[in-house]
């Protein structure tokens, strides 16, 4: 067990790049504990499969899609409790690293917006070419699925070359989700996170990463 003490965004990276992570018991755990899991879920960025549904959704744009504008909202929205929601891992100690990591600049999100109301989205930690996702919430159709599009093509783009879940389930089994022996995982991740990539890609708007990606440009 590890307590807030023990959590820095240094202790955190360095657990990443060996290819563990962090999880609490649940959300009012005073505590975490680092997992290595035997099979790691793992997405691909280049050929995510998106239904054909979603898929109009998407084109659609039913949400204003943005990066990086209110982490805090998505991880507390990630840690929420609402109906259909299973109990969350994210106590105090991960919420407060994390947003530690994203003011260093490490971890990011994305996010759905509806007008002015946070709708859905998602975050992870970037090092190198390797982007682990962490967790993802929708409280409106379809928000976190899109927003989960988005980010793949964020990630191509900017030059990513894994997009790893930790875990598989059932949510992630319609976007093709597979998994590697975490051997396998922890052999890749260290050249891939010594690759540079690049999340921001300032200047590029989502309207644009978006139409290269679907038409795989």
């Amino acid at each position: 067990m590890f307590t807030k003490q023990d959590i820095t965004p240094e202790v955190i990276l360095n657990a990443y790049a060996q290819g563990i992570f962090p999880m609490a018991e649940s959300k009012d755990a005073d505590s975490v504990d680092f997992y290595r899991p035997s099979q790691r879920g793992q997405l691909s960025i280049h050929d995510l499969h998106i239904p054909k549904k979603l898929l109009k959704r998407v084109k659609q744009a039913p949400y204003q899609i943005k990066i990086n504008t209110d982490f805090i909202g998505v991880i507390d929205g990630c840690a929420g409790d609402y109906e259909g929601r299973d109990s969350t891992w994210i106590n105090d100690i991960i919420r407060d690293v994390f947003i530690e990591l994203h003011t260093l600049g490490h971890a990011h999100c994305v996010e759905a917006w509806d007008g002015k109301t946070l709708v859905g989205g998602l975050y992870g930690l970037a090092i190198g070419g390797v982007f682990c996702g962490e967790s993802m919430f929708s409280t409106a159709d379809d928000a976190s699925k899109i927003a989960l599009v988005h980010l793949c093509a964020r990630l191509k783009h900017g030059g990513f070359t894994i997009l790893d879940t930790q875990f598989t389930n059932p949510h992630l089994e319609q976007f093709g989700i597979y998994e590697i022996p975490q051997e396998e995982y922890e052999a890749l991740i260290q050249t891939e996170m010594q690759k540079p990539a690049d999340y921001i890609l300032a200047g590029l708007s989502e309207n644009d990463l978006l139409q290269k990606y679907l038409t795989k440009v």
